[in-house]
């Protein structure tokens, strides 16, 4: 079986380069689940209820996320009652939504997806290792196909994680950072990995957002006021096929497709 995770949907532009390519994606490489993360897909911080429907509509079946998830206030609403829309697994316990979750292709494959937030250069909370050890406890009683979206900033911490995690999942694929890394491989134990994904947005800008108040900011180092970019969008992806029987990955594959 083959699954396509999109990298981080970034405001307007991201979701009109899913709207141009996803279905011939899908097509091309008899793809049997699509994964995004959606966390900057509205205006480029946090996700409503509206920008939701629309990417899920576009023919995503499983949204992920991370530290951007929580910049819309509606989103908790949404993780409520969107099964679909998952946010990292590692917050704590009482936190909305949940963070892990088993899908099923339209063949009838049970999928299992696990959204964790990496520590390093972010947030102190709780620990992604542990917590992995914890969902894959009751995940793998399920299905032996297993997605992780390791939402982290540090390479090395991304790369731990996937030795780690080495023959327990089928992927680790790495978001946040919006550049498409070039180390795709599949380790000696059939889990497949990337650093990172990619973006999917707008590159007339710095990773999707407008350049000249990051300019601006990092010249006067005052604040200024990001906005999402508009031309030149990109989708940036990975396709991984995965044994059904063994849950080990065969291969990943990095795709870029330029918008117009």
């Amino acid at each position: 079986m083959r699954i396509l995770f999109v990298g981080d949907v970034v405001g307007r532009a991201g979701r009109l380069a899913l709207s141009e390519r996803l279905g011939r994606l899908v097509d091309r490489h008899n793809v049997d689940l699509v994964v995004a993360n959606g966390e900057n897909a509205a205006a480029g911080f946090g996700l409503t209820a509206d920008v939701a429907d629309e990417l899920f509509d576009l023919g995503i079946d499983v949204l992920t996320s991370g530290n951007h998830i929580w910049d819309k206030k509606e989103v908790v609403e949404i993780l409520e009652r969107e099964e679909r829309l998952l946010r990292p697994a590692n917050y704590p316990g009482d936190a909305p939504g949940r963070g892990a979750a088993v899908f099923h292709t339209p063949g009838g494959v049970p999928v299992g997806v696990l959204n964790l937030e990496g520590r390093v250069f972010m947030s102190n909370i709780d620990c992604p290792f542990r917590c992995a050890d914890h969902q894959l406890a009751e995940m793998q009683k399920k299905t032996s196909i297993i997605l992780v979206d390791f939402h982290a900033e540090a390479t090395s911490e991304k790369m731990a994680l996937c030795w780690y995690l080495d023959g327990r999942v089928s992927a680790i694929v790495g978001t946040h950072t919006h550049v498409q890394t070039a180390d795709e491989r599949v380790l000696p134990n059939g889990t497949a990995f990337i650093s990172d994904v990619g973006m999917t947005g707008s590159r007339d800008g710095v990773i999707g957002m407008r350049r000249e108040a990051i300019i601006e900011k990092f010249l006067t180092q005052r604040p200024a006021r990001f906005e999402v970019a508009k031309n030149d969008p990109v989708l940036s992806a990975v396709v991984i096929d995965i044994d059904e029987e063994t849950g080990r990955a065969r291969r990943i594959d990095r795709v870029m497709e330029l918008i117009g």
